[in-house]
């Protein structure tokens, strides 16, 4: 038999939801305030009630020493129960609805009393303060019970004290004044109540709404989960108010734009400075997967507006992707022309098998001579103009490469760059982007040619390439350098509109510029300037006298 299941335990505690946490406190609070509020009420109620009710006996007692008949009365006649003095006194005692009024001469004998047998007794409590001329108000107990008293002198004509008026107002009567209070005091609390539960239920369900219903613990973990998960994914993740602030920076966008947590409470224009990756971020671009270029990285962004007004942008790192496509052109380029190659190789190849079945040898060996000496030619005559060997390499394919695309790549006569460059990798990038821009825009045009001219001016390079192509309009020639601005078709792996950008920027970070003009012969002509990219040149050694005399020797010698 399959064992009795145990019972559920009832167990008590708060709610789960959030919205009956929050209702179920906000009536505690009501409450313990609406509670508070009437407790520190009756407290001071029921002082001010005994305070009042002394001060309505001493008046009393006052009033009725004031009648010249009871002080006449005290000295002239005895005590008796239908004495003036007893009438008097039971009169004021009846029209002001006091428990007592007690007139006493200076030996503490009664002259009047509620209880006719009392009179011409001694009284139970001290008169001493008020026979020796004291005002006196207090709570006591006597004969009667507890009462609030009020215990004045009694004076003659002459103004000699002849005895005292005790006049007690029964206590019971305060306590119902003060419990006939506590009803409508608690209706007040209870309507107070009334209207703060109110309260606290329409917040309550705002809350609900809000939160979608969720307990405590589910935001708990799932403010834990979003920040594993901002703080775990490879994409960047900017989030940013309804004002334009940024509110939310994961680790990824901190790398990818290079800013910390200062930028949160600014807007992208204070925290990054203005360029194409700002304006993506504050939404004056509009798009997807929109390119833009943050210091050396290739960015794809997307914005997406938030129901409150704000807006979460999306960042992915594109620069390696972006890499290996250019080297993917790079090496397709350089397939088309080893294909091209192939095929003028074999064609020269049969010219040759030709002149040597032909036996014209003499023409066999000039033409190879010919071929050679092209290629040789070509290569001594950039290594001669560009020392730094990288560079040189670079336009050696570009010249090749352009020759098979019918295009003529020539280097200027006026260029000079020696040895001495601090990043050849950036200037081969810069030349590498602006001869392929210069290739394409001039391939299938007669009389295609690029023109590369790279000259050292002190510690700076100045590089100005040149085509026969169409040119680039007046009205464009900032629009170029945007990122993602191209006219042509986007290749395979993705995206152009970067390979300009990138090279305005590599300027801009040595302190230079890359600006767009007209050529002399109606193309376009791209200017780079780069400041302090040349390192000192190295002083030549000092010669002395006798090593010039030692050279003259071995000179003669030699001769």
């Amino acid at each position: 038999m399959s064992p009795t299941p145990p019972a559920r335990r009832l167990r008590l505690g708060l709610p789960r939801r959030m919205f009956s946490q929050v209702l179920l406190m906000q009536v505690a609070i009501a409450a313990g305030v609406a509670v508070l509020a009437t407790g520190l009420f009756l407290a001071p109620l029921s002082k001010q009630l005994d305070q009042e009710a002394m001060r309505r006996a001493l008046a009393i007692a006052e009033t009725t020493a004031q009648d010249p008949h009871i002080a006449e009365g005290v000295v002239t006649t005895p005590p008796s129960r239908n004495g003036p003095v007893q009438r008097e006194a039971e009169r004021i005692r009846r029209a002001t609805h006091a428990e007592y009024i007690v007139v006493l001469n200076r030996d503490w004998v009664r002259w009047s009393h509620p209880t006719p047998s009392e009179i011409g007794r001694r009284v139970s409590t001290d008169p001493t303060d008020a026979l020796a001329g004291q005002e006196v108000m207090e709570i006591d107990k006597g004969t009667l019970g507890r009462s609030a008293r009020g215990k004045v002198p009694l004076y003659d004509d002459n103004r000699r004290i002849v005895g005292a008026v005790s006049v007690g107002i029964a206590y019971d009567s305060v306590r119902a004044r003060l419990i006939s209070a506590i009803p409508g005091l608690f209706a007040y609390a209870g309507g107070a109540l009334a209207v703060g539960a109110l309260a606290a239920w329409l917040i309550s369900r705002r809350v609900q709404r809000q939160t979608r219903d969720l307990a405590f613990s589910d935001i708990s973990a799932l403010l834990a989960e979003r920040e594993a998960m901002l703080h775990g994914i490879r994409e960047g993740v900017v989030a940013l108010d309804r004002a334009g602030r940024v509110r939310l920076l994961n680790d990824e966008a901190r790398r990818l734009l290079g800013i910390g947590d200062e930028a949160v409470g600014r807007t992208p224009d204070e925290a990054l400075g203005a360029g194409r990756t700002t304006d993506v971020l504050a939404g004056r671009v509009t798009g997807t997967d929109l390119l833009t270029v943050r210091g050396q990285r290739v960015l794809v962004a997307n914005r997406m507006p938030t129901g409150d007004g704000g807006a979460v942008a999306t960042l992915r790192d594109r620069t390696e992707l972006e890499q290996l496509g250019r080297e993917l052109d790079s090496t397709r380029g350089l397939i088309d022309a080893l294909r091209a190659q192939d095929h003028e190789h074999a064609n020269r190849m049969h010219t040759l098998l030709g002149l040597l079945e032909l036996e014209m040898y003499d023409d066999a060996v000039e033409f190879v001579g010919e071929v050679v000496g092209d290629h040789r030619a070509t290569a001594e005559q950039v290594t001669e103009k560009i020392q730094d060997p990288l560079l040189a390499a670079l336009l050696v394919g570009k010249a090749t490469v352009a020759a098979e695309r019918g295009v003529a790549l020539w280097v200027s006569e006026s260029t000079r760059l020696p040895d001495r460059l601090i990043d050849p990798r950036g200037l081969v990038t810069v030349v590498g982007n602006l001869v392929d821009n210069a290739l394409d825009a001039v391939a299938g045009t007669p009389h295609a040619r690029v023109e590369v001219e790279l000259r050292a001016e002190g510690r700076s390079v100045v590089l100005r390439v040149r085509d026969t192509g169409p040119g680039i309009p007046e009205e464009q020639r900032e629009v170029v350098f945007t990122e993602g601005w191209s006219t042509k078709k986007p290749p395979a792996h993705g995206k152009r509109g970067i390979g300009l950008s990138l090279v305005r920027r590599l300027a801009e970070r040595q302190g230079g510029s890359a600006t767009v003009g007209t050529a002399a012969g109606g193309g376009a002509e791209f200017t780079v300037v780069l400041p302090e990219a040349l390192t000192e040149p190295e002083p030549e050694p000092a010669v002395s006298e006798a090593s010039l005399e030692t050279a003259a020797v071995a000179e003669e010698e030699a001769r």
